[in-house]
């Protein structure tokens, strides 16, 4: 009884499985064909929608208000994205017959097959750079002052007049930027105004102001002109004026110092290439009020066109003119004489007799008190102080030292050698140990 009943429950789940079965496979596909699902794909993008040509106009183009406003100054220009590029050409050399190679080279047929070295690198295309330069490269001391900007650059000499050359001259610009004029026929009209300085660097120069409708041609207008419009400026010792003045033009005020041999050019940037043309190497000047370029030229050259020569000097005060420089020791010398000098009795109690007041004409530049630093009210600057007073004269010292005799030595130093400072190295002591141990 047992046995029958296990083989009918065996015989049954036997059919329960073999109708599951029938059932899976009528659903998942086994046993009758079904229909293939399927799934939708998108091969293109935003960028292949649209053509190349509406792309580059989306990036290159202006509007006509923001072009009159000039937004269209640095905007990007189209280019061929597949310059340079070659068919058949990659990383792994390949020959390809009929994509890179002809099919038949004669009698017999060109295989595939790779490229040696030396084939790689003679038939290797010659890619251009798809950023082209957009001006020749230009020394940095011919730059300009700043960027991009044409002020401080040098355009050459002015042309020739009847015949007559200037050579050894140079020009400098000292700004061309574009200017609107309203005119009643043509309404708003652009126009380029420039400014140029030419000189010989010898005391000879000139400068103009021209506007015209073009960059390049305003520019050498504005030369030429200055070319004609030479002055003559008068140096002491070729290398800077003649003393100290003060000058005015407008809102812009310049006061120019005298200054050594040595000493540079420290003022503004339009001064300092008026300076070049002219021949001025050393010279402080200090710009106060307006900046604008016209007006400190003007100012520059009517205090430099101003300036006294030292006969004038003596001629107009009827004394004997002495100059006393720190270089020379305070050593006097005579450096103008008049014909007929006056004697102390002469001279009236409230003459001014102070060089610097004379040629300054009594005006004392006001110059602003120099504030004291925040840690001068601590005891500890004392301190300070007191620990730094035996170092006070040290770097004159060395300077000295070097000028008179090339080195950091005594005047003993070449009869006594170990009068001579040790010159310092980075490695010194570790050398000299091995030196020892060796």
């Amino acid at each position: 009884m047992a046995n029958w009943i296990f083989h009918s429950s065996k015989l049954i789940t036997n059919c329960i499985k073999s109708t599951s079965i029938a059932s899976n496979a009528v659903t998942v596909g086994l046993l009758s064909p079904q229909a293939l699902s399927l799934q939708s794909t998108r091969n293109t993008s935003f960028y292949m929608k649209r053509p190349a040509a509406q792309l580059w106009k989306s990036v290159t183009s202006v509007s006509n208000a923001g072009k009159r406003r000039g937004r269209a100054k640095g905007l990007a220009r189209t280019r061929d994205l597949n310059q340079g590029q070659k068919i058949g050409h990659g990383k792994v050399g390949m020959l390809f017959p009929g994509l890179n190679a002809p099919i038949v080279q004669g009698e017999f047929t060109v295989r595939q097959r790779r490229l040696t070295e030396q084939e790689q690198q003679s038939s290797a295309p010659k890619i251009q750079p798809l950023i082209k330069p957009k001006r020749f490269k230009i020394h940095p001391l011919r730059r300009g002052w700043s960027g991009g900007q044409p002020g401080g650059r040098t355009i050459g000499p002015p042309d020739p007049v009847d015949g007559d050359t200037f050579d050894g001259f140079e020009s400098w610009i000292l700004y061309a930027k574009p200017i609107s004029v309203m005119t009643s026929t043509m309404g708003r009209s652009k126009r380029v105004r420039s400014m140029v300085i030419t000189g010989n660097r010898k005391g000879l120069a000139g400068f103009a102001t021209v506007t015209g409708r073009e960059f390049k041609p305003s520019l050498n207008l504005a030369k030429n002109r200055a070319g004609l419009r030479l002055m003559y400026i008068e140096r002491y010792n070729d290398h800077t004026v003649l003393h100290d003045f003060f000058s005015q033009f407008g809102k812009t005020k310049v006061f120019v110092q005298q200054k050594q041999k040595g000493y540079g050019l420290k003022c503004h940037r339009v001064i300092r290439t008026c300076c070049e043309a002219i021949g001025i190497k050393d010279l402080h000047a200090k710009v106060e009020g307006s900046t604008n370029i016209l007006t400190i030229v003007k100012a520059f050259f009517a205090g430099l066109l101003r300036q006294k020569t030292f006969e004038e000097m003596a001629n107009e005060k009827k004394l004997h003119l002495v100059e006393m420089r720190k270089e020379n020791n305070y050593f006097p010398t005579v450096v103008a004489s008049p014909p007929v000098a006056r004697t102390s009795k002469e001279i009236p109690r409230n003459e001014i007799l102070d060089f610097k007041q004379y040629v300054m004409n009594g005006k004392v530049a006001l110059e602003k008190k120099r504030r004291d630093s925040p840690f001068s009210k601590l005891p500890s600057w004392q301190f300070h102080l007191r620990k730094q007073e035996r170092l006070r004269n040290q770097d004159d010292v060395v300077i000295r030292l070097r000028a008179e005799y090339g080195d950091v030595c005594s005047f003993h130093a070449e009869k006594y050698p170990e009068a001579r400072a040790p010159k310092w190295s980075k490695h010194g002591k570790k050398k000299e140990e091995e030196a020892v141990e060796t």
